[in-house]
């Protein structure tokens, strides 16, 4: 398929062509990102509450003095925490040929499998959004021209 056939909007594109162009572009775009999950999580964003807990209080803020200053300090400990796991894991990733090549595959299975995943996951995307479809004109009233 050509640049220009992938860009007409007039032809619709089957959810296994625009995964094929996805996989296609996988050796240059995937990567694979270090990830914290579960309890990592929870006690990185539960130090960050202490710390600016600590360091309110410090400059005069407290629950007593202000009431409502538990969802500040849950806000913002949540904003540094996902600072905090967003560098480590652009810091360390690996790209598809990497992991391939640790794993010794050899036949590209992951690639085949990243694809089938793919297309999967956009045809259950189109097909969520069709199923809200019918309702978008009247939430998008207030997006008509005036």
């Amino acid at each position: 398929m050509t640049v220009a056939e992938s860009q007409d909007p007039s032809r619709p594109r089957a959810p296994e062509e625009v995964a094929a162009e996805l996989a296609r572009l996988m050796p240059r775009d995937a990567v694979y990102t270090l990830r914290f999950l579960g309890e990592s999580q929870h006690r990185l964003r539960a130090h960050f509450e202490e710390v600016i807990a600590r360091e309110l209080a410090g400059r005069g803020v407290t629950a007593e003095s202000h009431p409502m200053i538990r969802g500040f300090i849950e806000t913002h400990a949540l904003l540094l925490r996902d600072f905090v796991l967003s560098g480590v894991a652009m810091t360390h990733q690996l790209r598809l040929g990497e992991i391939e090549r640790l794993l010794g595959d050899t036949t590209s299975v992951l690639s085949v499998d990243i694809w089938d995943d793919l297309r999967g996951h956009i045809e259950t995307a189109e097909r969520q959004f069709r199923a809200q479809a019918d309702a978008l004109p009247d939430q998008l009233e207030g997006y008509r021209a005036p």
